[in-house]
């Protein structure tokens, strides 16, 4: 979680809608995440931390934000 309260946010498509995203908490602050798009209609995007482990690969498209909220 980063500083303050205001953790790091996953933002993935919702496999119910196509208006609603999940939310996913990340441990590290946004930049220190790489998202990668997905090439094609059927391209998956690839998530990964500074350290290269790959945090999400899956249907897109996805963002990784800073919560507006602290929890």
């Amino acid at each position: 979680m980063s500083l303050f309260g205001h953790p790091t946010l996953l933002r993935v498509p919702a496999w119910y809608s196509d208006r609603v995203q999940d939310e996913i908490v990340l441990p590290l602050p946004p930049e220190e995440y790489d998202i990668k798009p997905g090439e094609g209609i059927n391209g998956r995007w690839v998530v990964t931390s500074s350290s290269g482990a790959v945090v999400y690969n899956g249907i897109g498209p996805v963002e990784v934000v800073r919560s507006p909220a602290p929890f």
